[in-house]
């Protein structure tokens, strides 16, 4: 696996190190550009929950304006060290080797993107105050769907009904791939 050459120089490099430490599990290129782009948008202080080996991180870098910062933490420390081989010498990146939640203290944010998981972690009330009003919250990793109630695999997904309906957020999901979509949740 190596990088298309239309990528980012930063997200290309983050590909790299994401092969040599023989990680897959990382952040599409659609879902990528969509961060770019809403990173370019943003200010102050930027955070991702879940670094894996950077990619994710790569892409909101390659759109953040400058001035602005990032903070990105993943729990297992070989893929926070590989990450961190990405940005040693950018100063608008820190990568930290902790639980997401040591980032708590240090919001809120204007951006935060997280991977999909249990309404508990990422629902919109462990959320909420993380994040400054106008900021914006990223969650990727879901499965397009176009019904109400949102269902996947035969249940209602409730952690897309949560983020749909939760009236601190306005939220759309969007298509980013036939077989991927994104919630992109701004706080009023």
């Amino acid at each position: 696996m190596s990088a298309p050459p239309d990528l980012p120089e930063i997200v290309a490099r983050a590909f790299d190190v994401s092969r040599r430490a023989g990680y897959v599990s990382f952040c599409r290129n659609e879902t990528g550009r969509l961060l770019a782009a809403l990173a370019a948008t943003r200010g102050g202080v930027l955070a991702e929950f879940g670094t894996g080996c950077g990619v994710g991180t790569a892409w909101l870098r390659s759109g953040v304006r400058n001035g602005a910062m990032i903070l990105t933490a993943e729990l297992d420390p070989r893929l926070a060290e590989a990450a961190q081989e990405i940005f040693v010498d950018d100063p608008q990146v820190e990568v930290l080797a902790a639980d997401w939640s040591t980032l708590r203290d240090k919001g809120p944010f204007s951006l935060l993107f997280l991977d999909s998981g249990t309404p508990a972690e990422v629902g919109a009330d462990s959320i909420a105050d993380l994040v400054e009003p106008g900021g914006i919250v990223v969650l990727d990793d879901f499965v397009p769907c176009a019904g109400w109630p949102p269902v996947t695999d035969g249940r209602v997904d409730i952690l897309r009904e949560d983020w749909l309906t939760d009236e601190r957020f306005t939220t759309v999901e969007v298509m980013v791939a036939p077989d991927a979509s994104a919630l992109i949740a701004t706080r009023r």
